[in-house]
Formats: structure tokens, sequence, C-alpha cells
């Protein structure tokens, strides 16, 4: 794959109703967070726990109850979880220029800000694409009009560098066929690898070398089935990465083991996370995950 077929996960963004209930939910799991500020919006707030590749999980709301918010306002007012997903690029009028050539709706640029709690103002601008909220199937872009260090600070990294990073995110998608067609389109993916796994409750179709995985339900009335009711098309589940499979397991107690197209995972205990959200620790290892599909015996 081309690098100008990759994507590279900026961010992740988690929604509920009440911030610092989302903060307090995530500190439970051992993912302290570190509040950003207001968005220009007026309206919505964050915080953010960065990891060391510089992508994040944002964790955002309301700044009062009950406001209607101009971003994912259902996700927010009915405590959805997994809202949507952010890649950077160097240029968002360029690519969203490229992109609606082969035929994706797109909508910006749009410059935004936040100011920080020490008052350090940042700035970057937005892309949208698609027609839904933004993010939710197809990514955002964003570009840096200040240092991205500002955006992500260290002093939000999660320490202990047993997550890298963002290893991947998990669309809960109503038709696969069009989901298929809009990736492929946009960045000409090809090969697809699909496999069940039916503890998840989906077909899983991962293009090799993305990090993206697409999920379908398999059942009518399961979790996947519901979120798609609440929500439509959105991020359902989350896999950050970790160097140091063993440990990770015993200081985060996870379980429920599986294995994704050759590698283990592992999920967080997450019932105290709104929306029915998945966060899961995928492993490293020297090779991307393999397009054979899954080497180990499903478990839990």
């Amino acid at each position: 794959m081309s690098a100008s077929n990759m994507l590279r996960i900026d961010h992740v963004t988690i929604a509920g109703q009440d911030l610092a209930a989302l903060r307090a939910a995530f500190a439970r799991l051992g993912l302290p967070s570190v509040y950003g500020g207001v968005h220009s919006n007026g309206i919505t707030h964050m915080a953010l726990l960065s990891f060391p590749d510089s992508s994040y999980i944002e964790l955002i709301s309301t700044c009062v109850a009950g406001q209607r918010s101009p971003w994912w306002h259902t996700h927010i007012a009915n405590n959805g979880g997994l809202c949507a997903w952010a890649v950077q690029v160097d240029n968002v009028a360029a690519e969203l220029e490229r992109l609606a050539a082969r035929g994706i709706s797109t909508r910006g640029p749009f410059p935004m800000h936040r100011d920080r709690p020490d008052g350090v103002r940042l700035e970057w601008v937005l892309g949208y694409l698609g027609t839904g909220e933004p993010g939710a199937m197809l990514p955002f872009l964003i570009e840096d009009r200040t240092p991205c260090a500002w955006r992500v600070p260290s002093s939000a990294q999660l320490k202990g560098n047993l997550i890298s990073g963002i290893a991947c995110v998990v669309l809960d998608v109503q038709d696969e066929t069009d989901a298929y067609a809009q990736m492929q389109r946009a960045w000409d993916w090809g090969q697809v690898v699909t496999f069940t796994d039916a503890s998840f409750g989906a077909c899983l179709s991962w293009f090799p070398g993305t990090p993206v995985i697409l999920a379908t339900p398999l059942a009518r009335d399961n979790w996947l089935t519901e979120r798609l009711r609440r929500f439509g098309d959105s991020p359902c589940a989350l896999l950050l990465s970790t160097p140091d499979w063993a440990t990770a397991l015993r200081t985060y107690h996870l379980g429920n083991f599986s294995t994704w197209f050759g590698r283990r995972v592992a999920w967080f205990d997450t019932a105290s996370l709104p929306g029915a959200t998945r966060l899961g620790i995928i492993e490293e290892n020297d090779h991307p995950m393999s397009s054979e599909g899954p080497k180990w015996p499903q478990q839990g």
C-alpha cells in the first residue's frame, strides 16, 4: 500500500452527557485524562489522554447539561460513547478536493480553535466526509495550524508506555457494501479479509495494512444492531496497541480474549462506559495483522 493510501489516526472521540463522569470512568480503567478546555463553539468541552505515537482519545460533552451540541448531539445527549474518528493530513483543502473528485461528499475546510486551561490557543482546520455526523463512518480530516504538540501536550500522555497508540477503529455499519465502496473509492484499498467473531457479535472485515475494521451485526437484536438503531453508522470499538502483552493484561485486568487477524485481543471491563463502548488492547508484533485470518483459537 502506497503512502498516499495510508491513514494515520489522529484521535478518536467518545461522547457522554457529563465530562466529569466520562473522565472518572476512564480513570477507573487505569486511563486518566487531562482537561483540554472549551471548543470555539462555546458549547462543548473536552479532555484527552494521549499515547507515545501522538494519537489520543478525546472525551467530549457539553459545558452545560442539556445544551444542543453542533457535533454528535445524539451521542452526547444519549451517552452514546464512541462517535467519531479523525485522521491527520498535511492539507485539508487539497485532500477535500481530491476526495470530491472521486465522488466522496465533502464539507469544509472549517477553521477551529480551543483555548487550553493555561491560556494557550490551539488552531486547526477540519474537513468532513460523507453526509452524516463528522467521523461517523468516513473519518474527518484535521490539519494543525499551531504545533501539534500544543494540541496533544506531553502532560496528557498516558504514563508507563504500556499502550503505544491507537491501533484500529472498528466501525458498526448497516450497509457493508456501501462502506466497502466508499473506503475503496477514497483510498484505493483493495483486498478485504473477513471472519466472524461470535462473541463480539459481528462479521469483521479488515483492509490489510489499514487501521480500519468494519463490523456487521450477526443478529437482529444484539448490541451492535441496537447501536445502529440508536446512532446509525459510527465507531463501536477501539483497539489500542501494546508492546508488552503480558504486563498489559495484568495491569489493566483485561479479559474476554480473542484473536483478530492473527493478533491477540483482550478487552477492558467497560460496563461503566457509555453507549456499549468496547475498548480493547491488541498486541504488537513484528508483522502487521495477518491476511490469513486467526492463528489462535478463540477464547472466552
